[in-house]
């Protein structure tokens, strides 16, 4: 049955030029590049034994049933644009444009600063002993990796598509050998001796860790931004996610818990800690733990992983912005976005226009954040994270809530899947969001609710980097970009109006769209 809805010209222009290249194995390696993330690992690891139990409770009461409710939304519509036609089909063009600005621009703000720096992080622990870069150096190393990044999202979906497949098996060898390594590393050095109750959970551990898990647990959708160029969506999409799901677990948790082996929580950093872990583990190969030396096959293998991890930085950021830049295109000719935006490229069948725009916005916070604080690593991190990872979670408040209004608006819609219990598990869905962009803003608010002093607004104030007397500076930091972005968004729908009131015109009951299998 068709979807039945207006079809801009611009649309129907742009949208020919379009091929299907995504099969169901693409979009499989597509969700493990976009889903497992390296650079975040080590933040996870620093509140010690509890992270994997938190990561284990999240992946029922999170990670399924969002795994479900994108089964249901990924194969009902499949169309090219995936969550910006979800919100815009569910709560029209203005709630559509906002939030799919804050979809977008999170990752270019993610290219530039926490995947960035984790790379030059991991660079500096190899290549240059310890020793930052100097600033030029950190310039000249962040601006090649933001536009190799690009680069890779630029090229035609038909090439581009092996990008995520190359970075998952990145991911399958890297955390392979590290994992190998920290057995071999155990048996040599002991363990840092987690008892079983470091692995008790509470409720600080819970509101420190809720934001940079659900972080890493989303992205199911993100393959339906290319829907029009998926082969079989209806067949594909349920197959690919329900499987990545099982497989991003495991990829997370053993990385974890081998970083808790061979750093204590006190000596993890969460913009180099994964790196200093495999540095430390390989040692076991040829190596001096003490000097922090690498030789013979440790060195082998340490500087081949150390590739294997930039790799897998790279990968994440292409996969996202291949995905989140095509959902801006299609704003762009939909009519929820600046028309110019809206454009897919003849020669490569990719939105190139979003494609530059998203790495000079990388490049820019590249530049900006290097600036705000004043060179230093962990403040760096903290900042760019924490407006990563909220801007990201904002957006999904109106994504999730689009499957249950669409099954009201448009129940007339073959469902191939449908997602049990969807009124249940979305409500538990926003209620984890909420408070995760509560603590993103203000760090560690709740945090020992009834103790005397607690949260937020005492010295429980924790982020890399800030003090507590800089508390009000980091919120203002973290709040300010998330404002202006809205207003962005809101600039955005008006500069569609244009757009959106020249409509193809089309015979009674004819469908704008293609026909779902």
């Amino acid at each position: 049955m068709a979807i039945d809805f207006e079809l801009t010209t611009a649309a129907a222009v742009e949208r020919s030029k379009l091929r299907k290249h995504f099969r169901r194995f693409d979009i499989f390696f597509f969700l493990i590049c976009t889903i497992v993330g390296v650079d975040t690992i080590a933040s996870v690891a620093r509140a010690g034994g509890q992270a994997l139990t938190w990561m284990v409770v999240l992946a029922v009461i999170f990670f399924v049933p969002q795994a479900l409710l994108f089964a249901e939304l990924g194969t009902t519509f499949p169309q090219e644009g995936g969550e910006y036609l979800w919100t815009r089909l569910a709560f029209g063009y203005l709630a559509g444009a906002v939030n799919n600005f804050l979809y977008w621009i999170t990752n270019p703000v993610w290219i530039g600063g926490t995947l960035a720096l984790s790379a030059i992080a991991g660079m500096e622990i190899f290549w240059n002993h310890s020793n930052n870069f100097s600033t030029a150096g950190f310039i000249i190393v962040g601006l090649l990796f933001i536009w190799i990044t690009v680069t890779g999202a630029i090229v035609s979906f038909s090439y581009g598509k092996w990008i995520p497949t190359v970075g998952a098996f990145a991911r399958f060898v890297l955390l392979g050998l590290f994992s190998v390594s920290v057995i071999a590393f155990a048996i040599e050095h002991g363990v840092h001796g987690l008892g079983a109750g470091s692995y008790k959970p509470n409720s600080t551990g819970f509101i420190l860790l809720i934001g940079v898990l659900l972080f890493n647990y989303v992205g199911f959708e993100l393959p339906n931004s290319a829907g029009d160029e998926m082969t079989n969506p209806q067949r594909d999409v349920p197959f690919a996610i329900m499987r990545s799901a099982v497989l991003s677990v495991v990829l997370y948790a053993v990385p974890v818990l081998g970083i808790l082996v061979v750093l204590p929580p006190s000596a993890i950093s969460g913009f180099s800690g994964f790196a200093n872990a495999f540095h430390n583990v390989f040692t076991v190969w040829g190596g001096s733990l003490q000097h922090g030396t690498l030789t013979g096959a440790g060195a082998v293998l340490g500087n081949a992983c150390l590739l294997g991890y930039i790799v897998c930085l790279i990968t994440s950021g292409t996969t996202w912005i291949m995905g989140a830049d095509r959902s801006l295109a299609v704003s762009g000719y939909d009519g929820a976005a600046p028309r110019w935006l809206g454009v897919i490229s003849e020669r490569f069948g990719t939105p190139v226009r979003v494609n530059v725009l998203s790495g000079l916005v990388a490049t820019a916070f590249l530049l900006a954040v290097h600036y705000i604080s004043s060179g230093n690593a962990a403040k760096f991190f903290s900042v760019a994270l924490g407006i990563t990872v909220s801007t990201t979670l904002i957006s999904y408040l109106l994504i999730y809530p689009a499957a249950w209004q669409l099954r009201r608006s448009h129940p007339e819609v073959p469902r191939p899947y449908r997602m049990p219990a969807h009124r249940v598990l979305t409500l538990v869905l926003m209620v984890l969001l909420a408070i995760s962009v509560v603590e993103l803003i203000f760090p560690g608010l709740g945090a020992g609710l009834f103790a005397s002093h607690s949260g937020f607004f005492t010295s429980a104030f924790r982020v890399s980097g800030w003090t507590y007397a800089e508390r009000w500076t980091y919120v203002l930091v973290e709040l300010i970009p998330v404002l202006l972005f809205i207003l962005v968004g809101v600039a955005f729908y008006f500069s569609g109006a244009s757009t959106r009131r020249d409509v193809v015109a089309a015979p009674a009951g004819a469908s704008s769209q293609p026909e779902l299998d």
